[in-house]
C-alpha cells in the first residue's frame, strides 16, 4: 500500500512533465484557461466565506480551542470549495480533456486509441455513457453526503478534514482516470473495479493532486496535470491489470 501511494505521487509529477512537452502543450491551453477562471472565483469565494463557516462549524463550547481548530477548518473549507470547483471545471472541459488524454497516451506508448467504430454503434454508446455517468454521480453523491454528515456532527467533525481528504483523493482519481479509460470505451463500473485493484496508486495520485488544487497558482495547472497524470496511471498501471 505504501509503495503504491508513492508510485501514485509519481504520476502527478509525470503529468506535470508531460503537459510541458512539445506536441502536447497546444492541447493544454483550453483546460488551463478554464481552470484559471474557475479557481480564481474559488479563491475569492473561499476567502469570503471562511469566517462565516468557522462560526457555523465550531460549537460555542469549543471556542477555547479556536486557535487549534482554525487551521483545520480553514483547510477543510478551502478543500471543499476547490473540490466543487474542480468538478465544475472538469464538466466544462471534458471534451478538451479527452483529446488531451488521447494525445498523452499516444506519446507514452506510441499507439493511437481505438478508432470510432461507426455511427451504428453510437446509440448503444450514448446509453452506456449515460448509465456510467449516473452511476458515477450516485457513487460520488452518497459518499459526499456521508462526509458532509460527519462534518455537521459536533466533536465527530474533528475528523472531517481526514474524511474530506480521503474522499477528495479517491474522487479525483476516479475523475481523471475516466478520460483515458473512456477513450477505450471503458465506463464507470469497469473503472471502479480497476481502481480498487490499485487503491494505493489511485489514492496517492488523487491525494497529491488534491493538495495541488489547494495551493494558489499551482491549482491553475491541476486539471491538465490530472488528465496527463491520470493517463500515465492508466498506461503504466491500470491497463496492465
Amino acid at each position: 500500500m505504501i509503495t503504491g501511494l508513492f508510485k501514485g505521487f509519481g504520476y502527478v509529477f509525470s503529468g506535470l512533465s508531460l503537459i510541458t512537452q512539445k506536441g502536447i502543450r497546444p492541447f493544454v491551453v483550453v483546460p488551463l484557461l478554464i481552470n484559471i477562471v474557475l479557481f480564481s472565483g474559488g479563491i475569492w469565494l473561499a476567502k469570503s466565506q471562511l469566517d462565516y463557516w468557522m462560526t457555523r462549524l465550531l460549537p460555542n463550547w469549543l471556542t477555547w480551542l479556536e486557535w487549534l481548530l482554525w487551521p483545520i477548518f480553514a483547510v477543510l473549507i478551502f478543500f471543499v470549495v476547490f473540490y466543487v470547483f474542480s468538478i465544475v471545471a472538469n464538466i466544462l472541459a471534458a471534451p478538451f480533456n479527452s483529446v488531451l488524454a488521447e494525445r498523452v497516451e499516444a506519446r507514452l506508448n506510441g499507439q493511437p486509441v481505438p478508432e470510432f467504430e461507426g455511427y451504428k454503434s453510437l446509440p448503444a454508446l450514448i446509453v452506456r455513457t449515460f448509465r456510467s455517468e449516473l452511476g458515477k454521480l450516485w457513487y460520488m453523491g452518497k459518499w459526499f453526503i456521508l462526509v458532509l454528515i460527519i462534518t455537521m456532527i459536533p466533536v465527530v467533525n474533528i475528523i472531517a478534514p481526514v474524511a474530506w481528504t480521503l474522499f477528495g483523493a479517491w474522487m479525483l482519481a476516479i475523475e481523471y482516470a475516466d478520460y483515458p479509460m473512456g477513450n477505450h470505451n471503458l465506463f464507470f463500473k469497469d473503472e471502479l473495479v480497476t481502481l480498487k485493484k490499485n487503491r494505493g496508486e489511485a489514492l496517492g495520485f488523487g491525494w497529491l493532486l488534491s493538495l495541488m488544487t489547494a495551493i494558489p497558482v499551482l491549482n491553475f495547472f491541476a486539471m491538465p496535470v490530472g488528465v496527463a497524470g491520470g493517463t500515465a496511471l492508466w498506461v503504466k498501471t491500470l491497463s496492465r491489470n
